[in-house]
């Protein structure tokens, strides 16, 4: 009855759904294309039982990348299909996979709106062996299809947050059997395997697999880029980078950074914004502020000006390169309510990095961080004195990077376990 209940609602609020999707695609055009995948019309080339992979958005894709090289690299005549929500992460598909997509290897399309017509047409035409889902992007209808087509589902570098828990306790009716239809789940971290267990999976069905964020391939020509970055933005200067940042970051950062310019006057900000639609947004930001703007979709291969002060990174892909060129990371998403994001890139770059208090996402990983020494987090109020001082003292910051590096390099193998599990359901 409950599921009943879902399946009405979610159908009445398709046309509501259609209509935010074209007002979203004002600013970003990707939210006008492609509707017809997400009725699941589409054509597909791959070769049916191999393996689908859904991971959402940005973030998960990234996070993913490594699990799908490691099953590229172990099934190399399967095809793998890997599905997202939004245009930003499909552009991250094409981006990272553009090869094997080419090769047949790959096939990427949008996930269809979660109604059970929709996904069991969805289901028969793609015929996957074996259905990965990224963390805690739950549907019932195509966990209830996947069931009934037999198709094996894994819940892999799962994650579930305090407060997410409390909600699907909330819609227990709803949420049980969806969970209960999971044939395995890859918990990041004990907590999360507890909360899961504390909803009705059993515990057969959980393992504690690590995560797999930690498994990060850092490209060996980065540090020649980011070098030939910092020749390009000035050598010797101080460069703050604010990674992912959402509404309202922006304005924060920015009064830090202006009061941190009458200790460190060349001190360059670098500001990457989650969404490319709020590109112009922040420009216009900066501009308010009356300080010296270089964008880095006009400039990719100029010198900036010493008087440049902010360099806006409005380019999608670039993340690790930008971080590599930095001397201090803030990472987005955690000084608003929103869970923070991925704080391991920098960590694995060697970074100094700071975090706000919102790290529901991560907040396994931040407390490890931060009791390791590598990690420091301060709230609104804090933020300009914590900056002040990894500025001021080049040993804090390496010693803090090194940490950081450490972590990452003791928590790596989550990959191999899944693949290890993904596997032994396969064959």
């Amino acid at each position: 009855m409950a599921r009943f209940f879902y399946n009405m609602v979610f159908t009445l609020a398709i046309p509501l759904i259609l209509l935010r999707m074209w007002l979203r695609g004002g600013a970003s055009p990707g939210y006008r294309q492609r509707w017809a995948e997400r009725f699941a019309l589409f054509k597909f080339t791959g070769q049916s039982h191999g393996i689908l992979v859904h991971s959402v958005s940005v973030g998960e894709t990234l996070a993913a990348e490594p699990l799908v090289r490691s099953l590229l690299s172990a099934k190399p005549d399967s095809t793998i299909t890997i599905t997202t929500t939004t245009p930003t992460g499909s552009d991250q598909v094409k981006r990272l996979y553009k090869q094997d997509m080419a090769a047949g290897r790959v096939f990427h399309v949008y996930l269809p709106y979660d109604l059970p017509w929709l996904m069991s047409r969805f289901i028969n035409k793609i015929r996957p062996s074996i259905c990965l889902i990224m963390e805690t992007e739950l549907w019932p209808n195509i966990i209830r299809s996947c069931n009934k087509q037999n198709v094996p589902i894994i819940l892999a570098n799962a994650r579930l947050s305090e407060k997410s828990a409390k909600g699907y306790a909330k819609f227990a009716k709803l949420t049980q059997p969806m969970l209960q239809g999971l044939d395995r789940v890859a918990a990041q971290h004990h907590n999360d395997a507890e909360r899961f267990l504390q909803l009705g999976v059993n515990a057969s069905k959980i393992t504690v697999t690590g995560s797999i964020k930690f498994d990060i391939q850092v490209p060996n020509s980065l540090d020649e880029q980011a070098e030939a970055l910092k020749q390009q933005w000035g050598k010797d200067r101080l460069v703050l980078v604010l990674a992912s940042s959402h509404e309202g970051e922006d304005d924060l950062i920015l009064d830090v950074y202006q009061q941190l310019l009458s200790t460190f006057p060349d001190l360059l900000l670098v500001i990457v914004p989650r969404h490319p639609e709020r590109f112009d947004s922040v420009a216009a930001i900066i501009l308010n502020r009356e300080l010296v703007l270089t964008r880095r979709s006009e400039s990719v291969n100029s010198e900036l000006t010493a008087t440049t002060q902010v360099y806006l990174a409005d380019t999608m892909g670039e993340m690790l390169l930008l971080l590599a060129s930095a001397d201090v990371a803030v990472i987005g998403g955690s000084f608003i309510e929103h869970g923070g994001h991925n704080p391991l890139e920098a960590c694995a770059l060697s970074k100094a990095v700071v975090m706000g208090p919102s790290d529901y996402n991560f907040a396994a990983i931040s407390q490890q961080l931060i009791d390791q020494g590598a990690m420091q987090q301060p709230n609104r109020k804090q933020l300009n004195t914590c900056l002040w001082q990894l500025l001021e003292r080049p040993d804090m910051r390496e010693e803090m990077g090194l940490n950081g590096l450490q972590v990452v390099k003791n928590n790596q193998g989550a990959v191999q376990r899944l693949t290890q599990q993904v596997l032994s359901i396969i064959e």
